[in-house]
């Protein structure tokens, strides 16, 4: 049995707890221990509940196959506790892997793990990490990254997909996969994706016409998507149709349209075996090489070399 440690400086956050215990608790072969720096048998977390039958960690011997640090108030507030410091260097020597979710990523700083690695924590504590910790080599974009044994995700979902891409290393992809579709996740994401997308900002649309459009628009890309087509769709004249949608998403509906089609692209290439043909082709671009140009415009990286970064089996150009 492969023992892991969930813990961190109270109060923590509850999903950078429950998250990876869940995962891990789904998987075979794994004994998971939340443990807590207190004195007590619970973990604290910041919304007022209390994690009990918590294993302090004075309690803990012996070898662990994966340390987790969870983030949250007690990591971003203040000094770190000297005790715990401690305890966790020592802990890592007998670790095979060490990692944090979220702003845990303070408290691996904190304690010398992360000097000369690259490490990302939540988008909004990046600046913050990297003004307190110069050593460290702070990436903004990424949903979680490896640099040797050291372990680092950004926002607390991405813990979740963190602990799938650990299980993933020990099981294989079709276990992570499964556990995935547990959990009712969408997919099982790249390391590399961003972990803030322009989809994801999209949500913050407050027309609900133009929110039920984007979803019809996700199930047609192939079609050919005009200005005239869409304000068609939402009833309004192509000029109306432009304004709201540069009120809405600040962009208009070319590069709206655009866009959609670059996201579509990304999350086929890291969860699918298709060509870049064919993908350009799903998704609407007409051909491989107007899809590159999409990707230069909107990511500054080339489809082909978007496809080398993030898919298992790297082959295809563009």
């Amino acid at each position: 049995m492969r023992t892991v440690v969930i813990t961190g400086p109270p109060p923590v956050q509850v999903l950078d707890v429950t998250g990876p215990l869940e995962v891990f608790a789904s998987a075979p072969g794994y004994s998971v221990r939340v443990a807590t720096p207190e004195d007590s048998h619970a973990l604290r977390t910041s919304r007022g509940l209390s994690l009990t039958e918590a294993i302090p960690l004075r309690h803990l011997t012996g070898p662990i196959d994966t340390l987790i640090i969870a983030g949250g108030p007690g990591a971003e507030d203040g000094p770190a506790d000297p005790a715990l410091l401690q305890w966790i260097t020592q802990a890592a020597r007998r670790s095979r892997r060490i990692a944090s979710i979220c702003t845990g990523a303070f408290v691996l700083a904190a304690a010398g793990l992360l000097d000369g690695r690259e490490a990302v924590t939540h988008w909004s504590f990046c600046d913050r990490l990297a003004r307190e910790y110069p050593a460290v080599k702070v990436r903004p974009d990424p949903i979680f990254l490896k640099d040797g044994a050291i372990y680092t995700s950004a926002g607390i979902t991405s813990g979740i997909d963190l602990s799938l891409a650990l299980v993933e290393e020990d099981h294989g992809h079709e276990e992570a996969l499964r556990i995935a579709r547990q959990l009712v996740m969408f997919l099982v994401r790249p390391g590399g994706q961003a972990q803030y997308s322009h989809m994801l900002s999209r949500q913050a649309i407050t027309s609900q016409p133009l929110r039920e459009l984007q979803v019809w628009m996700r199930g047609h890309l192939r079609d050919n998507l005009t200005i005239d087509r869409l304000a068609e769709r939402m009833s309004m004249s192509s000029r109306h149709f432009t304004r709201v949608c540069l009120r809405e998403t600040r962009m208009n509906p070319g590069q709206f349209v655009e866009r959609m089609r670059v996201e579509a692209a990304q999350q086929l290439i890291g969860s699918s075996a298709l060509g870049l043909k064919q993908i350009a082709g799903e998704c609407g671009f007409g051909s491989a090489d107007s899809m590159r140009r999409s990707f230069v415009r909107v990511l500054g990286v080339t489809a082909g070399d978007y496809l080398r970064r993030f898919r298992r089996d790297q082959t295809g150009s563009a």
